[in-house]
């Protein structure tokens, strides 16, 4: 009665153990399109025997359901999440600034430019005066293209500014996904800690691991294991964002007109250290290419602006008056691009003629033109600085998308690896269910012979139809 009691109980174990691996197979089957789902396996171990009157005897099989994850694999994931999200973001934001100018990636030439077309339009008219000073429609020529290299000058800092906006409001949205993340982040280390704090917590942590690489694609982390199954977040520079089950929700405040971002149980202001994500590729670009965008800009209509203006007030007017300014600027070259504006619509405002030469002399003419081919702007002119400029912008937005298009290509590789080894294969799941079923068949036989056994031995081989 030992042996066959032996035997049922080894049978009933190995019921057990495939009805574990049949459950495996079938959770995942059902959740081969669950985002964030990590295969589940099974691990068969045998029994300890046990030993009997010098005679040891096999105790069956258990089965334990694991989680197929790598976490040094998700790490990386994570790590390049943040890396590429950072780079789509610089992308995404440099392209609005080829916008402004007109740049696309197979044209940077200032000459094909609005700025450039006009900058050249107003050289071309001052040019036009040394031959005819006197003539009235010359002179419109010269202030209308005047007024539309300021308005060219005005529109591209005022669209600089608004993208320098939407990043600002971006960075609230992007704080704002940051704290949901984190909480629910927070939460399930909480659940974890209760339920599976020393073992693999199958669905939960599929749950967190999501929530982490969704939040890898907003910030850049640092990742600490910790007790109890657990998982500490902080930002690059050391602000904590989730310990244990508990969050610190990041804020936004206004300094001087621009977002700043605080993290951290004390609110400590993280703007200038934080890196990766979207939200590390908005500050970047916000706080560092479009200040100098900005301020390159304003140097250029400063330049032109006073160039102009110097040598206008050096010569004598239509009317026999000294010249006078043409352009004005509200706060000298700080905003210069912003509030350039055309002084005046009086033709004769404009200063042909030298000292002494009366108001048809050309000699101011002739240097007014000579400013388009002068160094007005540090060492160089009005157009090389222009061309250099957009040049950098251009080149700028396409290293930020050769490098994005390298840090997606390494993405690619790694969410590869990680779905090879954790996602769901159907082939090989049907291949484990034929042997699961099988092995579950021969187990409820070996279940059905020591029944019919037992039973014979219970009614000293008589057959009867009790049981």
């Amino acid at each position: 009665m030992g042996s066959l009691n032996s035997l049922l109980n080894i049978a009933t174990e190995a019921l057990q153990a495939e009805q574990v691996a049949l459950n495996a197979t079938g959770a995942n089957v059902a959740n081969q399109n669950t985002a964030g789902y990590t295969r589940e396996v099974v691990n068969f171990q045998s029994i300890d025997s046990v030993s009997l009157s010098g005679t040891s005897f096999g105790s069956g099989v258990t089965a334990t359901e694991t989680s197929l994850r790598d976490r040094v694999l998700d790490q990386q994931v994570e790590q390049q999440t943040q890396v590429q999200g950072q780079s789509a973001a610089v992308v995404s934001a440099l392209e609005q600034v080829e916008n402004v100018f007109g740049l696309s990636s197979s044209s940077t030439s200032a000459s094909s430019t609005t700025l450039g077309t006009d900058m050249n339009t107003f050289f071309s008219a001052l040019s036009a005066l040394t031959a005819n000073p006197s003539d009235t429609s010359t002179r419109q020529s010269v202030i209308s293209a005047a007024s539309a290299l300021a308005g060219d000058f005005n529109s591209a800092s005022s669209q600089i500014t608004a993208i320098s906006s939407s990043l600002d409001q971006r960075v609230v949205s992007d704080v704002g996904q940051v704290n949901a993340l984190t909480s629910t982040i927070a939460t399930l280390n909480a659940q974890i800690a209760s339920t599976s704090p020393d073992a693999d917590a199958g669905t939960l942590e599929d749950q967190r691991q999501l929530a982490i690489t969704q939040l890898s694609q907003l910030v850049g982390l640092d990742q600490i294991t910790t007790q109890q199954n657990g998982i500490t977040l902080t930002t690059g520079n050391g602000a904590v964002l989730v310990s244990g089950g508990q969050s610190f929700a990041m804020t936004t405040t206004e300094i001087n007109g621009t977002t700043h971002v605080l993290a951290g149980e004390t609110g400590q202001d993280v703007t200038s250290s934080l890196t990766g994500g979207d939200l590390g590729g908005a500050l970047q670009v916000r706080d560092q290419d479009l200040p100098a965008y900005q301020s390159s800009l304003d140097q250029l209509a400063y330049s032109i602006g006073t160039a102009v203006n110097t040598q206008n007030e050096a010569g004598v007017d239509a009317n026999g008056n000294p010249g006078a300014a043409l352009f004005s600027f509200t706060n000298g070259q700080t905003g210069a691009a912003a509030s350039i504006q055309v002084t005046t619509t009086n033709t004769d405002a404009i200063a042909t003629a030298g000292s002494g030469e009366g108001s048809a002399g050309t000699t101011n003419a002739t240097a007014l033109a000579a400013l388009s081919t002068s160094d007005i702007v540090g060492t160089q002119t009005a157009t090389g600085f222009l061309a250099a400029y957009l040049s950098k912008i251009g080149s700028d937005a396409s290293a930020a998308t050769t490098n994005n298009t390298a840090q997606q290509a390494t993405l690619t590789q790694l969410t590869t690896q990680q779905s090879s080894l954790s996602g769901v294969s159907l082939d090989q799941e049907a291949s484990n269910l034929t042997q699961y079923q099988r092995s579950y068949q021969a187990a409820s036989q070996v279940f059905t012979i020591v029944d019919s056994l037992m039973a014979s031995a219970i009614n000293l081989g008589v057959e009867t139809a009790v049981t």
